[in-house]
């Protein structure tokens, strides 16, 4: 819905207020308590987004992803045919990052990103949010960047009736509770399928708290809006937590390590 800036204000400012004091609607408890059960690999999207990811290294993100049944492979645009061609015959989904990881391209590029991610197979879309324009309260431009690649891009999408899935990256440890709050409001309101925490990128990452508060934000949905938790996630109890703060998907990079149910080594995401 388009706001003006004064319109954005007081939604904004009412939605605050009604969130941190929302503090008793808990997510309901989550049924996954093993890494064996067998929807526990559905909220995975199995990463490799680092600069250095080698064709190679890709082919074994796409078949360690296959082996288990992770729900996506998440990689940076110019893996996406790649990864697309590879997950061929599979159910794991294409998915590819735009405006990453500092969310600080114009509109025009992250809608140009985004279409030529799926015109090479992406079948999900990660974008990260303007964060400058976030902490700023520039809550249109917010709005606009996110909605232009909902609706240019992802709703765009001919070969299906259905639009493309839109995760919007938070950046969560830049922000303070209000601004989380925010910036998932502005996101669900412009096209968001996702609320996303982190990229993984900037420090820090997804913690239990910051997963409540954006899945009290999105209860106003109805469930249309979900939460993905990513950055930091190592472990399978780390996943545990995640989903019972009431994340209903996972980004790591430590996919393979967690279904082996074994810490992975640091400097993984």
């Amino acid at each position: 819905m388009a706001r003006t800036e004064e319109e954005w204000n007081i939604a904004i400012n009412e939605k605050v207020l009604k969130v941190l004091h929302d503090t008793d609607s808990a997510p309901p408890s989550t049924s996954i308590t093993q890494p064996s059960n067998p929807l526990f690999p559905l909220t995975i999207d199995h990463a490799l987004l680092k600069p250095d990811a080698a064709p190679a290294k890709i082919d074994v993100l796409c078949d360690e992803a296959i082996r288990y049944g992770f729900r996506s492979c998440c990689v940076n645009g110019v893996h996406v045919k790649q990864v697309a061609d590879r997950l061929q015959g599979s159910s794991v989904i294409p998915c590819a990052v735009i405006g990453f990881p500092l969310g600080a391209s114009t509109t025009a590029v992250k809608v140009f990103e985004a279409r030529d991610a799926i015109s090479n197979g992406a079948r999900e879309i990660d974008m990260v949010i303007s964060i400058g324009a976030l902490k700023s309260q520039s809550y249109s431009t917010v709005f606009d960047d996110i909605h232009a690649v909902a609706s240019q891009a992802c709703k765009s999408f001919s070969e299906s009736t259905q639009a493309i899935p839109l995760k919007v990256i938070l950046e969560t440890v830049f922000l303070s509770d209000s601004e989380k709050i925010a910036g998932a409001f502005i996101a669900a309101e412009a096209g968001a399928s996702f609320v996303k925490t982190c990229t993984g990128f900037s420090g820090g990452g997804a913690t239990k708290e910051d997963v409540e508060l954006l899945y009290r934000t999105m209860r106003y949905k109805n469930g249309e809006v979900k939460v993905k938790a990513s950055a930091g996630i190592r472990s399978f109890e780390k996943c545990k937590e995640m989903l019972s703060a009431g994340a209903e998907r996972i980004g790591t990079s430590s996919g393979a390590a967690i279904m082996q149910n074994v810490r992975a080594v640091s400097g993984t995401y």
